[in-house]
């Protein structure tokens, strides 16, 4: 028998650039097919499907795997292999080699590779095989060959089906290689490809990340390419109601790193460019969202609540609108930020309280309105409650809206109109209040007790028609509303206890009208009920109060108000009355405190300041009581009782530290300390801090100004420095002034002097507004600071090397020279004479101390000679100039002028030229002057 000879076909078509047919691989034997190549035909193998023997996977594997290990003949081995992975795809169960005896097999499986390329015959497809070493060399971390054979597969059978998957391969290592250019261009053949969906996905979503790792020149590119992935994957799963598994992970991260992206980039704006680019997706919520929850993910929370408002901004028919706000909510809170997240709450309330967009809210939604609406109106009530007086109105007016809103979309309707009335009250606006008492009174069905407190809402309502007939609110009310309201009172709630009170009430207020026949009607319903007591007489006490304080009878009235407590205190009323104690002690204390009044009108001091103290006792705690201690205070103050007016405004404020009138009594003292002549005691109380807050620059300035009439310094100069620090410029010429002569006492005092004196000309050389006194300063303090500079000019030493000792010299004779021009701007001819005197001296130091400089070591006699002869032409000039300058002081007493600095600049002239100054009669020129233009 003649020799079997295996010929690839595989090799030869792809040599000769075949079609893809040629992937097929048969064999043929000569001697049964023929003599020739032409004489010889594929053997064909029919196969059949069949059923599986009944065997576990696993024993399948595990004889698969020995025939790996036992086989000599690559073919085999190789075969083995890839059914072993064939059954791998199609079982759960784990049939794979242990990670270390894979790595083995794979080497091993390697050499059966290399083994049957390098015989060129295969009866299996060659585009498997090189898949297959691809993946062993991939297994053996010979990453290179393995892109190496990916690379060949590609190239010799780009029909293959397996191009794709090896083209994902080949754009993998590129990615991993940190090649992204190429990466991408890889991953776009592969998506140009004919492979399966997922992996045009999986292509497409890397191609995404290889844009995205090219920096900012591909961020745009790669938000396109995401935002197609997601494109595809919502179209395949509903809109991402139904994502397989194993596409959950790259769904995410790609909703993810388009979230990223758009952080790096421009942020909300980005992201809506790149969603307007694609046409708009309806999907894009989901990336807003996405957004949101990654900037509030790294703390960035306002970002967050922008995105948020941003997508509601430009999406507002959009049915996520309210989830946006609401996570504006969730934002905050995640923050910390309680305050931002209550605001939060009122835009979602807000934006939905209408009614037309209410409804079409989801009812999770609605619920969600109605809990934000209750929790901030809850939360402004309690906040008025707990607050100072100041924020209460505007939180109790809040809590009040809210609570109107949400009445009418509640279930307990009742309540919460109550609680809007109760809080409208609280907050002064009496008209809102009474029409929201009066429809949970009426409105809702007490009867079937739907609501129960009804009847305590009405109550309400008739409470703030009475008050404002009292005039302590504002609602336009008569005596008949309130007795028609009274009616309406007694028709709907026969039993209530608090009837025989109203009815007794109206009835004093019919009486002090004159309304007697009203008066009557009312007095009799209040007799008539069931649970009243001797009204009569208690009536006629009242009536008595009225008149008698009515005729400024204060003392009768004041007695007629004991009686008739008198009666509640010992009984003989019904419990029901006695809620009328603190009104007729009210009444009481009002006699008392105008009986004050009228005492302290007629001077008699003593009786007034008594009845003033005895409303207390008659009231203890209420608004009066405190009046009257406050008024008490007031009347010895007016009388120029000092000490006695000190006491008692010092004992209010410690006992009312929070009362309206409290802020008032420290000016009070002041005055009275100022009287008495304590201006220490005055200052010190515009200085004394209320509730941890320092008074006003003002009022620290008008202490000051105290301390310093008093010669209270180091007091007076610690606000003046405060003052000063506050490093802001004068805004007219009364400030400018201020700090001007502030500064002048600091250095008159030797605080500071040589900053203060700076300032001094700096502020007043940089202002636009001056006065006599500010230039004077300004300018004394420029001389002063020309003197300071004088002398560290002349300390300056002229040593080897002169040129450098030199340079130091006239910076320091510079900076003289500039304060000096600086006084002389400021002062003008009221120093004109010092001015001159120090400048000469400059120039007169400068020549002196240029003859007496270091000469360098080492000279000949001859150079040295030289040498003070240049330092003599050197210091020439400046000799020259303090000559001129001393001898236009001198000039000076020709104008008729004469002074300290004149005398001086004399005696220096004297002794440079004795002939001709140092004599007993002196001769002198006139000339005009000529400014130094030092």
């Amino acid at each position: 028998m003649k020799p079997v000879v295996s010929i690839s076909l595989t090799v030869l078509f792809t040599a000769f650039a075949a079609s893809a047919q040629a992937q097929e691989s048969f064999r043929v034997e000569l001697g049964r097919d023929g003599e020739t190549i032409a004489d010889m035909r594929p053997v064909f193998l029919e196969f059949q499907s069949r059923p599986m023997p009944a065997i576990s996977p696993t024993e399948v594997a595990r004889r698969y795997q020995r025939l790996f290990e036992h086989s000599d003949e690559p073919e085999v081995r190789i075969d083995a292999l890839n059914r072993l992975s064939n059954i791998q795809k199609v079982t759960d169960e784990d049939v794979s080699f242990s990670e270390e005896r894979e790595q083995q097999v794979y080497r091993q499986a390697l050499e059966s590779y290399e083994s049957i390329l390098d015989r060129g015959a295969y009866q299996g497809r060659l585009d498997e095989l090189l898949y297959q070493m691809a993946k062993a060399h991939a297994y053996t971390g010979q990453a290179e060959e393995s892109i190496d054979r990916l690379r060949q597969l590609v190239g010799l059978y780009p029909s293959s089906s397996l191009v794709p998957e090896a083209r994902f391969r080949i754009a993998e290592a590129a990615f991993s290689a940190g090649d992204y250019a190429e990466a991408e261009s890889e991953y776009s053949r592969v998506i140009s490809s004919d492979g399966t969906d997922s992996l045009k996905t999986k292509a497409r979503y890397m191609q995404g990340w290889s844009q995205y790792k090219q920096g900012s020149s591909g961020r745009t590119r790669a938000a396109k390419t995401f935002l197609a992935v997601l494109d595809g994957v919502g179209e395949e799963t509903s809109g991402f109601r139904r994502i397989p598994a194993s596409d959950a992970e790259l769904v995410d991260d790609t909703f993810r790193i388009v979230a990223l992206m758009a952080a790096e980039d421009w942020g909300v704006e980005s992201l809506a460019s790149w969603l307007t680019d694609a046409g708009g997706k309806g999907f894009g919520y989901l990336l807003y969202d996405r957004l949101a929850d990654y900037y509030a993910s790294n703390r960035r929370f306002e970002d967050s609540v922008a995105v948020n408002n941003a997508f509601v901004r430009d999406f507002q028919a959009h049915n996520a609108v309210p989830a946006f706000l609401a996570q504006n909510v969730d934002v905050w809170r995640m923050a910390g930020q309680t305050d931002r997240a209550r605001a939060a709450r009122a835009e979602y309330v807000q934006a939905f309280a209408g009614d037309a967009r209410y409804q079409q809210l989801a009812k999770a939604d609605q619920e969600r309105w109605q809990n934000f609406s209750r929790s901030l109106a809850d939360y402004h009530y309690d906040q008025a409650e707990e607050g100072q007086a100041e924020r209460q109105v505007v939180s109790f007016r809040l809590a009040g809206g809210y609570y109107s809103q949400l009445a009418g979309r509640s279930g307990e309707k009742g309540d919460v109109l109550r609680m809007a009335g109760d809080a409208f009250l609280q907050a002064g606006d009496h008209t809102d209040a009474f029409e929201h008492y009066q429809r949970a009174a009426y409105d809702t069905d007490h009867e079937t007790k739907e609501y129960p407190g009804a009847a305590d809402a009405a109550w309400a309502a008739i409470v703030i028609q009475r008050d404002a007939l009292d005039n302590r609110n504002s609602l336009p009310a008569t005596l008949d509303d309130l007795a028609a309201a009274a009616d309406r009172f007694a028709a709907e709630f026969p039993e209530d206890e608090r009837q025989a009170g109203l009815t007794a009430d109206i009835a004093n207020r019919m009486l002090a009208e004159h309304r007697y026949a009203d008066a009557h009607r009312f007095a009799e319903l209040a007799i008539a009920h069931p649970l009243v007591g001797p009204a009569e007489r208690y009536s006629a006490w009242v009536a008595a109060g009225e008149a008698n304080l009515a005729m400024a009878s204060y003392g009768l009235a004041e007695n007629a108000w004991r009686q008739a407590l008198a009666l509640i205190s010992e009984g003989l009323l019904q419990e029901g009355r006695a809620k009328d104690t603190d009104s007729l002690k009210r009444q009481l204390a009002s006699s008392i405190y105008y009986q004050g009044e009228k005492a302290a009108s007629e001077g008699r001091i003593d009786t007034a300041v008594a009845h003033f103290q005895r409303v207390e006792s008659a009231f203890p705690g209420s608004d009066i009581a405190i009046k009257g201690r406050y008024d008490a205070a007031n009347t010895l103050l007016k009388a120029e009782r000092w000490q006695a007016a000190v006491n008692e405004l010092t004992r209010f404020r410690t006992d009312y530290p929070q009362h309206g009138l409290t802020p008032t009594v420290g000016e009070k003292l002041v005055f009275a300390y100022q009287s008495s002549g304590q201006l220490v005691r005055a200052a010190d109380e515009i200085m004394r801090a209320d509730e941890g807050e320092s008074p006003s620059w003002d009022q620290q300035l008008r202490a000051a100004e105290l301390y310093h009439k008093a010669e209270a310094h180091a007091r007076r100069n610690r606000i003046y420095v405060a003052w000063l620090n506050r490093d802001s410029a004068a805004a007219d010429s009364e400030s400018h002034i201020l700090s001007q002569t502030l500064r002048q006492r600091l250095v008159l005092d030797d605080v500071e002097p040589r900053r203060y004196r700076i300032e001094l000309v700096e502020r007043e050389l940089a202002s636009q507004w001056h006065s006599e006194d500010t230039l004077v300063w300004a300018g004394r303090a420029a001389i002063v600071l020309g003197a300071e500079e004088s002398e560290r000019f002349a300390d300056v030493p002229l040593q080897i090397p002169l040129s450098e000792s030199l340079g130091r010299k006239q910076a320091a004779l510079s900076a003289a020279r500039e304060r000096l021009s600086q006084a002389e701007k400021l002062i003008g001819e009221g120093a004109r004479s010092e001015i001159l005197f120090r400048r000469a001296e400059l120039y007169r130091v400068m020549a002196q101390d240029l003859m007496t400089s270091e000469a360098p070591a080492n000279l000949s006699d001859l150079e040295a000679t030289q040498y003070r002869m240049l330092l003599e032409e050197e210091a020439y000039p400046f000799e020259e100039k303090a000559i001129d300058l001393h001898a236009r002081n001198h000039q000076r007493l020709a104008e008729g002028r004469f002074d300290e600095w004149m005398e001086r600049s004399l005696q220096v002239l004297a002794d440079l030229f004795p002939g001709r100054y140092d004599r007993e009669v002196r001769w002198m020129t006139w000339n005009e002057e000529v400014n130094d233009d030092a």
